[in-house]
């Protein structure tokens, strides 16, 4: 039987065991020890002949699998040594049965973990928009977070955000002065132009920084007709973070 020879992608000799088990369409109850000893073996001598690294524990467990095959081969007594054989079968297929759902249950948690993965939080702040006695700024906002919302819903149809979080930190504030730079070189930007990378932090970061304008009064929101682009720009009197 044809293997491809590496042991990088095994966590351990249990795992290779597995592995060999699987190849071979044994079922886990029915292996035989000189069976699988050799196997084994076979596997660990061709990754000795590619000159590869073996790890000690994959030569224990070759050690120990030598040592069962030895007892089933040598002549024996009928009372203790065919105790002896069924006790070391028994004893490797429980190991491979427990290894084997520790392996499942990893695999459960390596999804949940990729799902978790996907949700980013953020520590708790307030974010009051409300400024007294000013309806135009409340439009601004809704037409903002109506805009972000489609933003989202389409980009989520499109492909999902990156959801990777680089160990350079953005700041609000940081964001607020690249927003304020592009719209006095340009005037006036797409609402979705501001959005050129997409990452969720970079997104969630861009959206608040918008609205932090907004509050301080730095920027205009146009909207010509209903669903047309927003279009941002610089007032003439913004006020500096």
């Amino acid at each position: 039987m044809d293997y491809i020879v590496s042991l990088d992608e095994f966590s351990g000799p249990l795992d290779l065991l597995l592995h060999l088990i699987k190849e071979s369409n044994i079922d886990i109850y029915d292996i035989k020890i000189e069976d699988i000893t050799k196997q084994y073996l076979d596997y660990i001598k061709k990754v000795e002949e590619l000159n590869l690294s073996i790890a000690s524990e994959y030569l224990v467990m070759a050690a120990e699998l030598i040592e069962m095959k030895s007892r089933v081969l040598l002549p024996k007594n009928k009372s203790d040594n065919d105790e002896e054989e069924i006790d070391d079968r028994e004893d490797l297929i429980n190991r491979l049965i427990e290894y084997q759902k520790y392996k499942e249950v990893t695999e459960k948690f390596r999804e949940k973990e990729v799902e978790r993965g996907k949700i980013y939080t953020k520590t708790p702040s307030k974010l009051d928009i409300k400024i007294e006695n000013n309806n135009d700024v409340h439009m601004d906002v809704n037409l903002l977070i109506e805009a972000f919302q489609k933003y989202l819903e389409r980009k989520k149809e499109e492909k999902p955000l990156n959801t990777t979080v680089t160990k350079k930190e953005l700041s609000v504030h940081d964001r607020c002065v690249k927003i304020r730079d592009i719209l006095k070189t340009k005037k006036k930007v797409n609402f979705e132009e501001l959005f050129d990378i997409v990452n969720v932090l970079y997104v969630v970061v861009t959206f608040l920084s918008i609205l932090e304008m907004v509050k301080k009064e730095e920027v205009n929101i146009l909207q010509d007709k209903n669903f047309d682009n927003i279009i941002i720009s610089l007032r003439s009197e913004g006020n500096e973070l």
